[in-house]
């Protein structure tokens, strides 16, 4: 309330990397999970439980992988991405991903399975026929970009150990509540995690609004 900038701009970090890292996870996941539940091939078995295991991926474990690469003695660290809020989108990508094409393959599960088939014996391409099918589940696929963006959101280690919590810049409202509550200010840190709930309510019902339009 006191219009703190410092607060703003934390906000609008973690609005933006979680933003546009959803956007990549749905581009990844809604097809990895459709493709997924479609396709019938050796170790589709081995697929779904990986994606179940990776639902509870740890954000330390994402960050430390994600560090090595980004490093500059890693393979991508002439990129000069690391303590960016790129190398923090790329990590909250990875987090989110397994579970948006999880949540897509329950949808599928869900469908009947005439859709395809029926398309397919109707003279549509398998892209129109996976379009479709696609705009069969959209609600489930909906509720799978909210799943995942709530994920990204709330997380801390990969915005700390990919971002490196620079004021100004890769700073985030996770990893502020964090420095504050560790100097002492538990007050302060308090306050900005109900700014922080208040912005994922916003975005929230936004995507909801969106789901039932």
């Amino acid at each position: 309330m006191s219009l703190n900038p410092d607060v703003y701009r934390a906000a609008w970090a973690s609005v933006f990397t979680s933003a546009i890292a959803i956007v990549f996870a749905t581009l990844i996941g809604i097809p990895a999970g459709m493709a997924t539940s479609i396709c019938r091939f050796p170790g589709r078995r081995a697929v779904i439980i990986l994606l179940n295991t990776l639902m509870a991926l740890p954000t330390v474990v994402v960050g430390l992988v994600v560090f090595g690469f980004l490093s500059r003695k890693g393979p991508l660290g002439e990129l000069g991405l690391l303590f960016t809020p790129w190398a923090m989108i790329i990590g909250q990508t990875i987090l989110a991903a397994p579970i948006v094409a999880n949540y897509t393959l329950g949808a599928m599960s869900a469908a009947d399975e005439r859709i395809m088939p029926t398309a397919l014996t109707l003279g549509a391409s398998q892209l129109q026929g996976s379009l479709i099918l696609l705009q069969e589940i959209r609600f489930g696929a909906m509720a799978a970009v909210i799943a995942g963006f709530g994920r990204i959101i709330a997380e801390v280690g990969v915005a700390i150990m990919l971002g490196g919590n620079i004021r100004g810049y890769t700073r985030t409202m996770t990893t502020a509540i964090a420095l504050e509550t560790s100097k002492g200010e538990f007050a302060f840190g308090l306050a900005l995690g109900i700014f922080l709930l208040a912005i994922a309510l916003v975005v929230n019902l936004f995507l909801n609004w969106v789901q039932q339009r």
